[in-house]
């Protein structure tokens, strides 16, 4: 059995975090185990469920100080001594898996989550982005993405292998009257044409724009109601943003949630004016859960798995975003065409990176399963 080192930097219940505890929870944990790396300051770390699992977790300051950073993950690196240290952090890869390279880990893994830069308020954060991708590709061993656009964004032409945010079909799948219960349970009129939205209140996400386009709905069809889950650092503007529009009363806001996979089945349709993602997991769960998906372009059309996902650009106006979501009402899928998803099943995705992990290690140290 060997144990891999989780790189995860902060852990606040987004995307990344579902990804690689789903894969945790469907692994053969006899072959491979899971230990995280975890800044300080998170504020959603799965550490119960981690240990219950037999992993461990392991806090390390903010990479916002680095030097500190950087110290204490070469001297858990030499301590542990992880046959594999698999970096989540996308640019940021470069500094833990440098770490990782001067204590000597074998097999440095960066993973690349993301496709681009360019969310409101992040100019600080998309110079630095585009300096350290010059460095992506010099001190991991292999390089794995969610997908080919997130792969050519962080390693350009250098090769790596698509390790796709898979997730737990059995879980994700239509259910109507799911769906109804929900909107009781919400207080949610039958006759209401309900948006939704997943995500951490965050640039990227571009939640006023998704509000501008709820806006333009509402002129459309007076019974629209957009009910949005997550939580982030702009939950205030976002708050202030619906007032200033005036929908803040069709406009529920229901902060960090568990129940995912009830939540799209209330959904009519989920509206993902993304400024940038990666491979969106909400993307791949939405669709296994039956429910229509539009996407803004800045998105890769790898993720439209099957005919329930559209896009529209942002350039395109408001209302034009608004009319598109009507004609999504309704849209289900026929017969065969879920067929697209079967390829994201956790089961069958969880058993191809435990026998990626074990080949790396037999490859970089012959003869030994690198068991610890």
């Amino acid at each position: 059995m060997i144990r891999v080192a989780q790189v995860m930097g902060y852990m606040n219940g987004g995307g990344v975090e579902q990804v690689v505890m789903n894969y945790y929870r469907h692994i053969d944990r006899t072959k491979v185990q899971f230990d995280l790396i975890v800044c300080e300051g998170s504020g959603m770390v799965p550490r119960d469920e981690v240990e219950s699992l037999g992993g461990r977790v392991f806090m390390v300051p903010s990479y916002g100080r680095l030097s500190r950073y950087m110290w204490e993950l070469e001297r858990l690196f030499r301590e542990e001594q992880w046959p594999i240290v698999h970096s989540h952090i996308n640019a940021l890869s470069v500094f833990p898996l440098s770490a990782a390279k001067r204590a000597g880990v074998p097999v440095r893994i960066a993973h690349s989550h993301s496709s681009s830069g360019g969310g409101e308020g992040e100019a600080a954060r998309d110079a630095l982005k585009s300096i350290l991708r010059r460095f992506s590709t010099i001190y991991p061993t292999h390089r794995f993405a969610c997908g080919e656009r997130a792969g050519r964004w962080l390693f350009g032409r250098a090769p790596f292998d698509v390790i796709p945010n898979a997730v737990d079909l059995s879980e994700f799948r239509p259910d109507t009257q799911d769906g109804l219960t929900m909107r009781a349970e919400l207080g949610i009129p039958g006759e209401a044409f309900v948006i939704g939205h997943i995500g951490r209140m965050a640039p990227a996400k571009n939640h006023r724009r998704l509000l501008g386009v709820f806006a333009s709905l509402l002129g459309l069809e007076p019974h629209a109601l957009l009910v949005l889950a997550g939580e982030g650092a702009l939950m205030g503007e976002v708050r202030a943003e619906a007032a200033c529009l005036g929908v803040a009363e069709r406009v529920l806001i229901l902060g960090q949630r568990q129940d995912a996979a009830r939540l799209y089945r209330l959904f009519d349709v989920f509206c993902m004016p993304s400024v940038y993602e990666g491979f969106p997991v909400v993307a791949v769960e939405c669709q296994a859960s039956g429910t229509p998906i539009l996407s803004s372009t800045a998105v890769s059309e790898e993720v439209a798995v099957t005919p329930l996902m559209e896009f529209e650009p942002l350039e395109a106006d408001n209302e034009t975003w608004a009319r598109h979501l009507l004609e999504m009402r309704g849209r289900s899928l026929a017969e065969g065409e879920m067929e697209g998803l079967t390829s994201f099943g956790i089961d069958t995705a969880a058993g191809r990176l435990s026998d990626k992990y074990l080949s790396l290690v037999r490859d970089a140290v012959p003869g030994e399963e690198g068991s610890l």
